[in-house]
This record gives C-alpha cells, sequence and structure tokens, in this order.
C-alpha cells in the first residue's frame, strides 16, 4: 500500500463533503479485510441515495440520520453487494425511513454456473462473510437507471468480487464497492468470487474514460483507468506465479500458495489460498491447467507440460 492510501483516516461516524451533493461515512468496522472501514455513501441534496449503509451497527444507523440536513429525507438505499460490512443496516435502515432497497439480488443472484457446481459438491468457504438473509425491495439488471432530483445512477453488474456485485455509474464517476479500491486488490474468493467474472468485469469498467472511482473502502481513486490496468496486470502476473508453481506430478492448494506467497504471513495464508484457489478455477475453465474432476479445494493441480 502506498504513502497516499496509508494516510487515508477519516474520523468515524461523521458525514465528510467530498464532491458536490456527495457525503461519505466511515463505519466503525476496521480490520484487515475492510481496512479503516466501510464507506458509506450519500449523494443528493434534498431526496437522498445511501450507497452501502455497512454493517448492522446502530452507531452507524445513528450516524447516518444524523447526517440529514434540514428537510432531506432518504429515498434510495442501494447495495452493491451482499457481504456483512455492507448491506445488513440497509434493513434497519428501510425500516427506520421507509426508503426501499435496490440491489442486483439476493446472495446467490448472479451466481456462475461453475460456482453452482462447487456449492453442490459440498464447498462453501468463501470466507468473507454473506449476508444469506440479504433480500432487495427492488432488482436492478446491468444498465437500470435509478433517479433523484439532482442525481442519476447506473447499475454495472460486476460480478468477480461478489456473484451480485453492481457497481453504480454517477455522470463519469462510480461507485465501486469492492470491485475497484486504491489501498488493495480485491478479495475474489470462490464459490462467492470468481476469477473469470472479476476479469470480465475489470475490462467490461474500462470500455469507459472514468474521472474518479468512489470505493467501498478506503480513499477516493483519482486514476480510475489506470488503476484498473494496474489491477488486471496483477492478477496476471500472479497467474504466472500460480503456472510456474504447478508440477506434473500435482500439487494441493496449501502447496501452491506457500510458494507464491512465501512473503506472506501464516494469518494471511488462508485468505491468499482462497485467492489461489479462484485462479486455479479460471486456469482449468481455460486449459491451462488440469485437476481432479469435479474442481474441490483439496484437489491437486498439475501443469499440462511435463
Amino acid at each position: 500500500m502506498d504513502s497516499a492510501h496509508q494516510s487515508f483516516d477519516p474520523p468515524v461516524g461523521i458525514a465528510q463533503k467530498i464532491a458536490p451533493n456527495l457525503r461519505r461515512i466511515l463505519a466503525p468496522n476496521p480490520s484487515p479485510m475492510t481496512f479503516r472501514g466501510t464507506n458509506t455513501y450519500l449523494l443528493g441534496s434534498a431526496d437522498l441515495a445511501i450507497i452501502d449503509p455497512g454493517p448492522d451497527h446502530l452507531t452507524q444507523l445513528r450516524a447516518i440520520k444524523a447526517a440529514l440536513q434540514g428537510t432531506q429525507k432518504i429515498t434510495h438505499i442501494l447495495v452493491t453487494h451482499s457481504h456483512l460490512d455492507h448491506s445488513p443496516l440497509a434493513r434497519r435502515l428501510s425500516a427506520d425511513c421507509g426508503a426501499p432497497i435496490f440491489a442486483f439480488g439476493r446472495c446467490d443472484a448472479g451466481q456462475s454456473d461453475r460456482m453452482k457446481a462447487l456449492i453442490k459438491s459440498g464447498y462453501s468457504g468463501g470466507g468473507e462473510g454473506v449476508d444469506s438473509e440479504f433480500i432487495p425491495d427492488h432488482t436492478l439488471k446491468d444498465g437500470s437507471k435509478l433517479t433523484g432530483p439532482d442525481w442519476e445512477l447506473e447499475a454495472i453488474h460486476t460480478p468477480g468480487h461478489f456473484s451480485n456485485h453492481l457497481c453504480f455509474g454517477w455522470q463519469e464517476a462510480a461507485f465501486t464497492g469492492d470491485h475497484i479500491m486504491g489501498w488493495a486488490s480485491s478479495m475474489v474468493s470462490p464459490p462467492d468470487g470468481d476469477m473469470g467474472d472479476f476479469i470480465r468485469s475489470c475490462k467490461t469498467l474500462l470500455q469507459r474514460n472514468w474521472n474518479v472511482f468512489y470505493p467501498g473502502h478506503g480513499d477516493i481513486v483519482k486514476t480510475p483507468n489506470a488503476r484498473i490496468r494496474d489491477l488486471l496486470a496483477h492478477r496476471k502476473h500472479r497467474e504466472r506465479s500460480i503456472l510456474a508453481a504447478l508440477s506434473a506430478e500435482g500439487r494441493s492448494i496449501k502447496e501452491i500458495t506457500k510458494s507464491v506467497y512465501h512473503d506472506t504471513s501464516e494469518a494471511l495464508l488462508s485468505a491468499a489460498a482462497r485467492n489461489v484457489f479462484a485462479h486455479l478455477i479460471d486456469l482449468c475453465e481455460r486449459q491451462k491447467a488440469i485437476c481432479d474432476d469435479p474442481i474441490r479445494f483439496e484437489s491437486q493441480f498439475r501443469s499440462l507440460t511435463p
């Protein structure tokens, strides 16, 4: 992480103006996976859209309500994806203010056939905490539009980090949830995450010339397209390292992870292993690696050449 992103440390629970008609509240849930905490965005001057209310913390609910000024009211609650650090407070906030919840769908919406097969085989170790009770009032398709008196948002389906992940385009900016962040690369952890989908979603976003990204964690991304290209290059580098770690005899995910992430602390190797698994599923699907059939976390993965 560079020093610019390391210095990101806004006060928790205080609405800060970061652009015209846009404020951000940092939720009280810092961790190695969430950095300083979840960013909740308040968009609009009168009828507000709340993007990613955050975890189900009463203090975060109070912070959102305290941010309402004069006759302002919440008319839309938008959720980028249903991980426990983004969506649970939507239910309590909706009950409090009466605004409906908008999202791509429940936690299994948008799931690829390969991930459905993985779940059917008994694997459910996504590892990041799924809000299995999340049910939006209204589902959004790719390209759906939502409007307020002084804002318009476009839903962009960006599966990869999570199958029901949406980014929200706002003029030449986007709210990118956990798909694109500046402080770290996005975790892609099967069966919730899908590496092939992640790469395709990044390429979808690259088709536009963005000015700024507002991520779910960390500071504003001021060079959005360059950041996407950096993340794609990072994934390609990781893929090459994984391919180099394979053997004709077969290696386990644990063995590959220790080889690829040789300088990573033991505490983070579990998350790294899930990331390696995501790459291996994609590599097998693209016939760049082979493994036992069906693919499982316990499989032995092999190179295609001796």
